[in-house]
């Protein structure tokens, strides 16, 4: 083994099992599902720096949906590796352009889907797409057929998309699987994290096929323990919003109307979106997204705004704080039964527009779905997950929208 990769561990960088098993692929394009948390990113871009580095003049494209997803993923991890392994040169670094130049002349550059003259632009040698379930297969064929080496293509299979039907049965495609199990840099508490979910699915979660009817508890929890425990293909069904879709950043012209906050602490984060008024449509962004947040940092965020935020009213004590004490507009959410169904309804009325800079809401709008039961059977109530973002906004819906059209009285 050569380059960044010699040793088990290197200034907190772990050679996995996930990197061995990637680099056992020999076919031009590899597919690699998987479930959350298993290495796929942090074990692609090593692979892709040893190359990089033993081969002069190579060309090598990292791609996804935009760049804030690449800035908080995949470029992220890339800088990180660089830096852990001893690679990293501040002068071979370009901010501007994203793209860092080895001295034998190869460079790795990041650059996202929406970018036209990147994607139908130069010729390269690798390409890597990461999370490329969330692109169109127009985009990945016009990269593929601008690629003379190698494809690498990761994604968690939360439903069927363009890798099942286009790319399944083509000789040149190699597929692997991988999952947490595969990560051996995971901390302990997110190991467990990740297994409640099995505990949650099924009546006896080491049976040898746990997916058998009569032993699935929630067919939610079954489906998420299949895509992001296991890395096999699920089915997400009964996507709440699809009222929605992505701009690039908030108009000038766009007025700010409000704020929606949830809190949270340890576990969960404190998820915090701004909500504006634009050409009779709502702009959502994503403020803040960040666990640990104490009230102090939390009003260092909605401070010298103008407008109220809306918030949990489950949590008085950190709203009277942050107003009494930070001077901030905030106001709880009235609560009542079935509220949150009425606040959802308010919100599928509306068109929204969400910025490519709100990663967090934009993954939590394509993941939040109605609750079933154990026969697969819709309820009336949505998961009780993917919602830190949403929760706020609804908040922020129902007390001004809602209470405009009278939905509700809880009174």
């Amino acid at each position: 083994m050569r380059g960044v990769i010699v040793k088990k561990e290197h200034n907190g960088f772990i050679y996995t099992k996930a990197i061995k098993k990637l680099r056992g692929l020999r076919k031009r394009v590899k597919v690699i599902p998987g479930g959350t948390s298993g290495g796929k990113t942090y074990g692609i871009l090593p692979i892709l720096i040893d190359k990089a580095a033993r081969t002069p003049m190579l060309e090598i494209s990292v791609v996804s949906e935009s760049v804030p997803h690449l800035r908080k993923g995949a470029l992220k991890d890339f800088l990180k590796i660089m830096k852990a392994t001893g690679r990293y040169i501040d002068a071979n670094w370009n901010r501007t352009l994203l793209t860092y130049t080895f001295s034998n002349g190869t460079y790795i550059e990041f650059f996202s889907a929406d970018q036209e003259d990147k994607v139908r632009g130069p010729r390269r040698h690798v390409l890597y797409i990461n999370e490329c379930n969330n692109i169109n297969f127009e985009t990945y064929h016009q990269l593929a057929i601008r690629t003379s080496v190698d494809i690498w293509l990761d994604f968690n299979p939360s439903n069927e998309f363009w890798v099942y039907t286009e790319l399944q049965d083509d000789d040149d495609v190699e597929w692997l699987t991988l999952t947490y199990k595969d990560n051996e840099g995971l901390p302990e508490s997110i190991v467990k994290e990740i297994e409640k979910a099995m505990y949650k699915a099924f009546y006896d979660p080491f049976l040898p096929d746990p997916f058998i009817e009569s032993n699935i508890k929630n067919k939610y929890w079954s489906n998420w323990w299949k895509v992001y425990g296991l890395g096999l293909l699920g089915s997400l069904e009964g996507v709440i919003f699809s009222n929605w879709s992505i701009i690039k950043s908030v108009p000038a012209e766009a007025r700010l109307i409000g704020r929606g906050l949830d809190f949270g602490y340890s576990n969960d984060p404190t998820a915090i979106t701004e909500i504006y008024e634009w050409n009779g449509k709502r702009i959502l962004n994503e403020i803040c997204y960040s666990t640990g947040m104490l009230n102090n940092a939390v009003a260092d965020v909605l401070k010298n705004t103008g407008v109220m935020t809306y918030a949990d009213s489950a949590d008085p004590k950190s709203i009277d704080e942050l107003k009494d004490v930070y001077k901030c507009s905030i106001k709880g959410a009235a609560k009542g039964p079935d509220s949150i169904v009425y606040g959802i309804q308010i919100m599928q009325k509306q068109e929204y527009l969400v910025t490519q800079s709100s990663t967090n809401l934009i993954k939590e709008l394509r993941s939040y779905c109605w609750d079933v039961d154990k026969t697969g059977k819709k309820l009336n109530k949505p998961i009780d997950a993917f919602n830190h973002l949403i929760d706020g906004i609804r908040y922020h819906e129902m007390e001004t929208i809602g209470k405009a059209e009278r939905v509700f009285d809880w009174n």
